[in-house]
């Protein structure tokens, strides 16, 4: 029983980081071409297929991820939200998050 006790803190840490480390592991690059950004926002993330859509690059990554999850919910809608919409329920919270961390790496 002493050497479980003793296992547990190093247990909970490598659980803990295994956790951590998955989400920290995502390519938000490799996500924004595979989750299909790139046709809409170019592959820079600065230049969109039609000026009315936003260029992605240097956003905020706490902004970019909430008009994300916004328009994932339906709380953003508008006309230009449709064809996101289609694709966000494809997208997790890890890779929204991963993604929006890269756009923020972004000039």
């Amino acid at each position: 029983m002493k050497s479980l006790k003793a296992l547990l803190p190093a247990l909970s840490l490598a659980l803990g980081l295994g956790v951590a480390g998955n989400a920290l592991a995502l390519d938000g690059a490799e996500l924004y071409a595979k989750k299909t950004c790139v046709a809409c926002h170019g592959k820079d993330a600065n230049t969109p297929i039609l000026p009315v859509y936003p260029k992605l690059a240097g956003q905020n990554p706490d902004y970019a991820y909430n008009q994300m999850k916004d328009i994932q919910s339906g709380a953003r809608n508008n006309g230009q939200t449709v064809a996101m919409k289609a694709i966000m329920h494809l997208v997790t919270d890890d890779e929204l998050r991963a993604i929006a961390n890269w756009l923020g790496t972004l000039k």
